[in-house]
């Protein structure tokens, strides 16, 4: 039984998990840090009666067609918490982390929001985080019980799933790990998420490293034949994965501004999802063409209170991510540690924290 972990995360009431990353998507071309057009500055009163003025700028954001994702964006949009500091937000859908990366390095994405795996990434100066989003519940390594597998160590030999440079590929890992044995053991396939869930079912592989609302499809369609063999829950005492809001290096030195305003709102959406999450599942059920039971079923796949509580402490957020950095360090994935600061926007997090706390 695995112990539980790093104080400084339980002092803020936060269970440490994945969020999911890797995949293609749809953008649009509208530029980076506003509109070609001039309208007239938005203005937000606050509780005191004063009004700020913020100049009207079009954000470009991609996002996960799952709560841990696209939950606080979403949010943010439908509660009109961007129009209240004078953003105009346009998402664009992607199945994982390092594909919206790409697109923010080639200028069709402005920000995107990203699950663990991506993380290493920034680490290595592709791009930097400048909001904490939340630490997921979501990843689990599931098998088809059919196929022989009763535990992780059936797994030897066995056709696994997994999407490389993501979560996805952690949470395997780690159940390996357990299990005394290696990627060698095993026979990978490498799929996006969507992708293994109908291999899976249709019995093309054995197992597959994937993560909420998948995992809720595949358990209503095993049945009895469902096994989980691990999720982020399990490790805990070895690592923490949050997610995160991020950008190029060269966006943020050019709209710090734009960064808080954006911040700002996504905190704002942060406590109305922790009070309202299964409103939230719901519309955004409805904003990914998704089926609402299966959205509502994957509500425990974020401590939303958890993000809540750990809203201004940044020393318990730095550890988060030190603690992060380390899951990568152990894996190989990076070989030299980097200090946090150096891609971790501390700067806007805490204007965008003051700002948010001064308008409450």
């Amino acid at each position: 039984m695995k112990k539980k972990l790093l104080s400084l995360a339980l002092a803020c009431g936060l269970v440490f998990s994945l969020a999911a990353c890797g995949g293609t998507g749809d953008t649009t071309q509208t530029p980076a840090g506003g509109n070609s057009e001039s309208p007239a500055p938005a203005a937000s009163e606050s509780p005191s009666g004063a009004t700020t003025e913020y100049e009207p700028a079009t954000i470009r954001v991609a996002y996960m067609p799952n709560l841990g994702s696209a939950s606080s964006l979403f949010t943010a949009i439908h509660q009109g918490y961007f129009e209240e500091v004078g953003l105009t937000v346009e998402p664009s859908q992607f199945s994982g982390g390092p594909a919206e990366i790409a697109a923010m390095a080639s200028g069709d994405i402005d920000i995107s929001q990203i699950g663990h795996g991506a993380h290493s990434l920034c680490i290595q100066g592709e791009a930097v985080v400048f909001a904490f989003d939340q630490l997921s519940q979501a990843d689990a390594v599931v098998a088809n019980k059919s196929k022989g597998i009763e535990t992780a160590a059936d797994l030897k030999g066995k056709t696994v799933a997994v999407s490389s440079g993501t979560s996805s590929e952690i949470i395997l890992q780690f159940v390996l790990q357990d299990a005394g044995l290696t990627m060698d053991d095993i026979e990978t396939v490498e799929m996006n998420v969507e992708g293994m869930t109908t291999a899976l079912l249709a019995g093309q592989i054995d197992a597959a490293a994937t993560w909420s609302p998948n995992t809720v499809t595949i358990e209503q369609a095993l049945g009895d034949d469902y096994l989980v063999l691990g999720t982020n829950n399990d490790y805990t005492d070895q690592a923490a994965f949050p997610s995160s809001f991020i950008c190029t290096p060269e966006y943020a030195e050019a709209n710090q501004d734009i960064l808080v305003r954006f911040s700002q709102a996504i905190l704002k959406a942060q406590v109305y999802r922790a009070a309202n999450i299964e409103e939230v599942a719901k519309t955004l059920a409805a904003d990914l063409d998704a089926p609402e039971d299966t959205m509502l079923l994957a509500v425990g796949e974020g401590n939303w209170q958890g993000a809540v509580d750990c809203m201004g402490d940044f020393d318990t957020i730095r550890s988060l991510y030190q603690a992060q950095q380390q899951v990568f360090l152990n894996n190989g994935t990076i070989t030299e540690e980097v200090p946090v600061d150096n891609y971790v926007d501390f700067n806007v997090m805490q204007t965008a924290y003051d700002n948010y706390s001064a308008a409450k």
